[in-house]
Order: structure tokens, then sequence, then C-alpha cells
């Protein structure tokens, strides 16, 4: 019995040993809790403190960081309009000249469908290029002649960008490719005199060429205000791009502006040069060249002018490989997509691009006056000796020429043509000269790219 007891009494102090320390344990962790409990307490009162202190800042930081007024005069200021007005005795009123000028271009394209296909992108780069602060294009970047590549990488614009192609000579190449595969040598074959005549109507070129020297101009200035006597956009451009290109927003403005305007400037003089007999004369029907010919009359241009003339061998070169393209007859797909796709896109191009040259600094002065002044007298001569060259020709020969067909000897193809058509029905209705009038048509192609060559090898 006495055992039993003794084993009750030591149970009975292991359990309350136990107790005694888990209550201990117990306790120790209530402390800890608690402890943690107030340092988590402290942290979240100090946060709040914090989120308290920012949110009841100074007013002068909030005004400092969101000052409405401020952002709203910031953005008056960068307005195009604001900057013209705030700085208008300064000189930046020419702005809205120079947009006006590109809206009068863009009505002449779209109303009055005056060459619509480069006149219009050519205005809206007009405009574009004299909006204040637009950054689309920077005349700085080609000063000199030269292009800037480290400032191109640092501050150039989309136009700037796509102007490299009317720098480096691209766009005019390609546009002749297009020509040549839209033009038929056939009458020029049929007819090997109108060559002739092509060739005399360049006479514009040169003359205006002495007569731009005599008024003041550089060489490598007059020879690009020269060449608008030859009514070829693109050639103009390549010409003015390499000898003068800080006359090229005017030069290519005159050169498209009297293309466009064939059916005014012509028609007086080609009535003033010729007698109502002579605008009477008929002409036979010509031969159809052979397809053989087609094919070879390329080629030989390409060899005889080139080695004869190499600085015009990208223009002609081009211009004959179009050619080729479409009178082989085995690179039909070819030959269509340089006709439409590839045409249509480096037009835009180029029509935008050389619309950018036209700023208000190099566009509103003295000078751009006297080009467009010289350059239709040099259109109008270039049409005169034509029809002069046709007249003298008709002194030797039994069949005789008709003179209107000489001054479709400018390049502007096929509009001078249509004009000699349209002045010789004039005067005799059963007259049809459009065919006629297109051999010498296309060799002004010829010729006035070779007479820019001529022009380059002397002064490039």
């Amino acid at each position: 019995m006495k055992t039993v007891y003794r084993i009750l009494i030591t149970a009975l102090m292991a359990c309350a040993s136990f107790t005694g320390a888990f209550a201990t344990q117990v306790s120790d962790s209530v402390a800890n809790y608690d402890d943690q409990i107030m340092l988590i307490s402290e942290e979240a009162a100090d946060d709040v403190a914090d989120a308290a202190t920012a949110v009841v800042a100074p007013e002068e930081a909030v005004e400092e960081d969101l000052s409405v007024s401020s952002s709203l005069k910031d953005f008056m200021s960068s307005m195009g309009i604001v900057q013209i007005f705030t700085n208008w005795f300064e000189g930046d009123w020419r702005y809205l000249v120079m947009i006006a000028i590109g809206c009068l271009l863009l009505y002449l394209a779209i109303v009055k469908q005056f060459e619509p296909l480069l006149l219009l992108p050519i205005a809206m780069g007009m405009i574009l290029t004299n909006i204040p602060d637009a950054g689309l294009f920077h005349s700085e970047l080609f000063a000199g002649g030269h292009v800037h590549w480290a400032e191109m990488a640092e501050n150039a614009g989309l136009l700037d960008y796509l102007y490299l192609g009317v720098k480096l000579g691209i766009y005019p190449c390609l546009i002749f490719v297009g020509v040549g595969a839209m033009t038929d040598f056939g009458p020029l074959l049929a007819n090997p005199k109108s060559l002739l005549l092509g060739a005399a109507a360049q006479i514009g070129i040169f003359v205006t060429f002495l007569a731009a020297i005599a008024m003041g101009f550089t060489p490598e200035q007059a020879a690009s205000i020269g060449i608008i006597g030859g009514a070829d956009g693109p050639t103009a451009i390549f010409l003015t791009s390499k000898l003068a290109p800080e006359l090229l927003g005017p030069i290519a403005v005159a050169a498209y502006s009297y293309m466009a305007l064939v059916p005014v400037i012509q028609p007086p003089i080609m009535r003033a040069l010729t007698t109502k007999k002579e605008r009477e004369i008929e002409m036979k029907q010509l031969r159809v060249p052979s397809k053989t010919e087609k094919i070879i009359f390329p080629i030989m241009v390409i060899i005889v002018v080139s080695l004869l003339l190499p600085s015009a061998a990208s223009l002609i070169g081009c211009l004959m490989l179009g050619n080729l393209m479409k009178e082989c007859g085995v690179v039909d797909r070819l030959a269509k997509t340089v006709q439409n796709e590839l045409m249509n896109i480096v037009t835009i191009f180029l029509g935008i691009t050389v619309g950018a040259t036209a700023t208000a600094d190099a566009f509103l002065n003295v000078q751009t006056l006297m080009i467009l002044s010289v350059g239709i007298v040099a259109f109008g001569m270039g049409s005169a000796g034509g029809v002069l060259l046709a007249k003298f020709m008709n002194l030797f020969t039994k069949e005789k020429i008709n003179p209107l067909i000489g001054s479709a000897g400018v390049s502007a193809v096929p509009m001078a043509a249509r004009v000699s058509q349209n002045v010789g029905q004039e005067a005799n209705p059963s007259n049809f000269l459009l065919m006629h009038a297109m051999g010498p048509n296309v060799a002004g192609v010829i010729g006035s790219a070779v007479a820019a060559g001529i022009l380059l090898s002397f002064l490039g």
C-alpha cells in the first residue's frame, strides 16, 4: 500500500513539474509575441507618419512639379503659328507666304490638273518644310553641296533621309528608267531627221547658260538654270543637285511649272514663227520600224553616248535600259513594274523632297525671281529653236516638214507633241502631226540628257 502511495505521489509531482515548465514556456512565448506586436506596431506607426509627412508636402513643391500655367505656356510657345507671329519682324512671315505658294500649287495640280503627279507632292513638301520647328528638313545638313553625315545621325528628320535620293542622284535616274519603259522610239527611227530637231531645241539651254553668267550667276548656277530650257524635270534636278544644290527648290519648281504650262507657252511662239501655209503642211505617214531596230537602238545609244560622254552615262543608260525592257519582250514583268509601281513610288519621294528644298530662305529672294524669268526665256528659246531649224531644213528637202513639229523638240513628253498636233489641226483639220512630233519629242529627252552630261563634264 505504501508502495502504491509512493508511486501516486511521484506521478503527481512529475505532472506538477511538467505543468510548471509548460506554463513558463507559454508565458515566454506570449511575452515574445507581445514584443513582436509592439515592434510591428511601432514600424507601422513610423510608416503612417512618413506617409502623412509625404501627403502633407509643402505647396511650393507641388506647384513646382505640376504647374499647369507653365505647362500651358510651354505648349503655346511650341505652336508654329505663335512662333510666326512672335518673330514676325525677324522674317518669319515668309513661312506663311511659302505655305500660300504651296496651296497655290495644290490648286494648279488638283483643279487645273497641271502635272499633278509631281506638282502635288512638290506642293506638300513645300508646305511641310515651312512649318516652324517641325524638324522634317534641315538644309544645313547639306550645306556647301555636301552631306554632313555626323550631323545627319543626330538631327535628321524624315525628309532629310528621303532627300538623300535626290542628293545622291538616285531618284532622277530611276525616273529615267520608267520614262524609257513608257517611251516609243519608233517615230524617231522612222524619221531620223527628227533627231536634229530635238538637238536644235536644246539651244535654249546653252544660250540661257551664257545669259545667266552675264547676270552674275556662277557657271555652276548658270548651267543649272539653263537646263530648265530642256523642259525635263528629272534632268534639271539631277544636274542642279550636282552643281548648285542651293538652287534646287526654285529650279525644280520652275522646270515642272513650265512643263505644265506647255499648252500655254508654246502656241504663241509657234504661230509667231510660222506662216499659215507652213502650218498647213501635211506629212506622209511614217513607216513602222521592225522589232530588231527597236532592240538594237537603245543598246547602240548606250554604247555610243557613254563612250563619247561618260558623264551622261547614268541618265542615258537608265533611259535606254527602261526602253530595252519594253521592246525586248522577254521581261514583261520588269517592264510593267518599272512603268507603274517603281515609277509611282519614286515620283512621290522625288516630288516631296524637291518641294522640301523650297524653304523660305532659299525661295523668297531676288535670285529666285531671276531664275523664274530666265527659265521661261530658256524654255521659249528651246521651242523656237526646233521650229526655226525645221524651216531651215525645208529649204533643202523635197519632202517638206511641218515646222510645228520642231517645237516638240523640248523633252516634255508627250505634251509638246500634243500641242504640235493641236496647233496643226487648227490650220488644217485633216492634218495629223502627233506621231511626226513624237520623233523630235523623244529626241529631246536624249538631247537634254546629253546637254546635262556636257555641262557636268565641264563644270562638275
